[in-house]
């Protein structure tokens, strides 16, 4: 499990900017980013070296953060590595609510939320996959 940092935003131009701002001045490493939006508001996900930090910088600013565990998973870099993982997941009957993806040293890590990640953990583990800790 690692932690994931939300930060809800008013679908405008400047906002990001101005999230990213606070956390440059915080010194906060990003990692990885991934944006899901929709006509008015946006939900901004980000893996960052030190998440506490990152959301007390943030919430000093009045923008709304929050903290929540995911599962992350380093995969092979091979064609089909992404879809063997899915699978085991579809066979235990488990949903994924959201996944996206950054490079670390080349090598992919797969986050991604369930509505039950002790059971995502074990699914992983009989797999061959572990999750991924910083």
């Amino acid at each position: 499990m690692i932690q994931q940092l939300s930060v809800f935003m008013e679908n405008r131009a400047g906002t990001l900017s101005a999230v990213l701002d606070v956390l440059k001045q915080a010194g906060i490493q990003l990692h990885a980013l991934s944006i899901a939006d929709t006509a008015d508001y946006g939900i901004c996900r980000m893996i960052c070296d030190t998440p506490e930090k990152a959301r007390q910088a943030l919430l000093e600013h009045g923008v709304p953060a929050a903290l929540s565990d995911v599962c992350a998973v380093e995969l092979a870099n091979t064609p089909g590595a992404l879809a063997d993982m899915v699978s085991l997941f579809t066979k235990a009957g488990l949903s994924i609510a959201y996944l996206y993806t950054f490079l670390l040293k080349d090598k992919p890590i797969m986050v991604f939320r369930t509505d039950d990640a002790a059971k995502a953990k074990g699914i992983l583990e009989s797999g061959g996959l572990c999750c991924f800790k910083w």
